[in-house]
């Protein structure tokens, strides 16, 4: 292990809808380009998340529900594009934020502190199911990232008792992601994304994860696809912090 790796620090943070420039209905701190909300507010709030953070640069993704992880070797540069069809990045490299967005969906944040590596994936049902996060840990592996020593952070998301699917729909994500069958408040079937990357984590052999508890749905300091329709996208955003 090097020196550096040693005096590495994890930082986390999740975004929440205050302090941006955004209009209605992405107010106010959208950090999505993907929305309809106006690039020039996007760009400040990216900015001022970069800035407040201390980052060399930030790294969003153009997120598709997919599987693909990219392995991220150097900063962003201010307004660069969004990395094209990509759920999923890692890095090894200091100062630079891994930022996955979100309105519903689980923004999962990895990292092994003894190796120096984060990861940061977007996993909504249909990316959960499809092993987004698997492919995150096999990739952080890569970089030299143990899973006995990888620590996990699920971020807010709609839970269990919100979302509701239909019976068809539950049994099929079940299937694919055992655990995440639920039921709602009024007794209808729903899927719990987090509880299924709950029991795959621990699967895989990760015994390190926390859970925000906090429901996009219901909490109106969150975006919520489910809850709005039109609306703007938090961020979980991860980083090795490189200073002293």
């Amino acid at each position: 292990m090097s020196e550096t790796a040693q005096r590495a620090r994890v930082r986390r943070v999740v975004t929440t809808r205050a302090g941006g420039r955004s209009a209605a209905p992405f107010d106010s701190f959208n950090l999505s380009r993907s929305v309809g909300d106006d690039p020039g507010a996007v760009d400040a709030n990216r900015y001022r998340l970069t800035r407040e953070l201390g980052l060399r640069g930030t790294v969003f993704l153009n997120q598709v529900h997919g599987t693909r992880v990219v392995t991220i070797t150097e900063p962003p540069r201010r307004s660069a594009p969004d990395v094209p069809e990509t759920d999923a990045a890692v890095t090894a490299v200091p100062g630079i934020g891994l930022a996955v967005l979100a309105a519903d969906c689980t923004p999962v944040l990895l990292s092994d502190p003894k190796a120096g590596v984060v990861g940061a994936a977007h996993a909504g049902r249909v990316g959960a199911a499809a092993g987004v996060v698997p492919a995150t840990v096999a990739a952080m592996q890569e970089l030299g990232a143990a899973v006995e020593d990888i620590e996990v952070l699920l971020g807010p998301a709609v839970c269990g008792l919100c979302y509701e699917v239909p019976a068809e729909m539950r049994a099929e994500v079940e299937a694919a992601l055992p655990g995440s069958a639920a039921t709602t408040r009024r007794g209808s079937p729903s899927v719990d994304v987090r509880a299924g990357l709950y029991r795959q984590l621990t699967d895989l052999g990760v015994t390190k994860i926390g859970v925000d508890p906090r429901c996009t749905l219901e909490d109106p300091a969150l975006f919520s696809h489910r809850r709005d329709q039109r609306t703007g996208r938090l961020a979980g955003v991860i980083w090795l912090d490189d200073r002293a």
